[in-house]
């Protein structure tokens, strides 16, 4: 993703990314609230806190291959940070299931993700 100068909410959301594609759970949890609240794009409503993300890409990850690459960044009315982000979704077998652009919008407090939705 192309940003002349992007913001720390931005560039803490371009590490999340990042280091989500690359599996590393614990440098994703870091740039999370300990509460945070993640939706539950699998089986629906949401997960809490590091543990229930954790347990909850750890489930995702045996079943499914994703990888999510921010395309855009802006700020909304409601001062969430909204992220476009082309997505691809293979199979355990390296077959794509879902090749798509979604919408993520972010709340970010000291720094930190606090929620994320899937617009």
């Amino acid at each position: 993703m192309a940003n002349a100068s992007p913001s720390g909410d931005q560039e803490t959301l371009i590490a999340a990314y990042r280091e989500f594609n690359a599996r590393n759970i614990d440098a994703v949890l870091a740039l999370m609230h300990r509460d945070v609240v993640w939706p539950n794009g699998m089986e629906g409503g949401y997960v809490n806190g590091h543990e229930g993300v954790r347990a909850y890409w750890t489930r995702q990850w045996a079943i499914i291959d994703p990888h999510v690459d921010p395309v855009k960044m802006d700020q909304d009315a409601r001062g969430r940070m909204v992220v476009e982000v082309h997505q691809v979704v293979r199979d355990l077998e390296g077959k794509v299931v879902v090749d798509t652009t979604v919408r993520h919008a972010y709340v970010l407090r000291g720094g930190l993700i606090e929620s994320m939705e899937i617009e």
